[in-house]
């Protein structure tokens, strides 16, 4: 019952932001998507992570913030928030591709620098790709677990 509940939630998503669709994704091009911001995120490359993107992408944070547009955007984004980060550890899940958009659960674990607190943060992406290799439109949700260091 589980396996179907979430499977209906995941094509309620992907129904609601169908758009004319650009690219043909498969699970194997997502992988190779998400690998490449796995390395980009542990090796804290805001460079790295704009290639990942088209140049007038947007990258929407959360549900309650203005999306980043543009891959200049994305890359002053990434610069900012992996800056503290030291020890990263990315991990995901492939949920579905269906046409040009994908969903996956994604898992971090990282140090803090300034105050050594351990995070954790857990998430779904929901990427529309331009094609096999940059996506056009990525939108995240994320929840976060904070150990303060002792």
């Amino acid at each position: 019952m589980k396996h179907i509940a979430r499977n209906a939630a995941i094509a309620a998503v992907l129904c609601f932001v169908a758009q004319p669709a650009s690219a043909e994704m498969s699970t194997q091009d997502f992988a190779a998507w998400l690998d490449g911001y796995k390395e980009a995120w542990e090796m804290r490359d805001a460079e790295k992570a704009g290639a990942l993107f088209t140049d007038d992408a947007t990258y929407q944070e959360s549900p309650f913030d203005d999306a980043m547009v543009g891959r200049a955007a994305i890359e002053e984004y990434w610069s900012g928030v992996t800056a503290d980060q030291r020890d990263v550890r990315f991990t995901y899940e492939i949920l579905t591709c269906y046409d040009d958009t994908c969903l996956a659960q994604w898992h971090a674990a990282f140090s803090s620098a300034s105050g050594e607190n351990a995070i954790e943060l857990d998430g779904v992406f929901l990427c529309a790709f331009a094609d096999a290799k940059t996506v056009r439109s990525l939108k995240e949700w994320w929840h976060i677990q904070v150990e303060p260091a002792e």
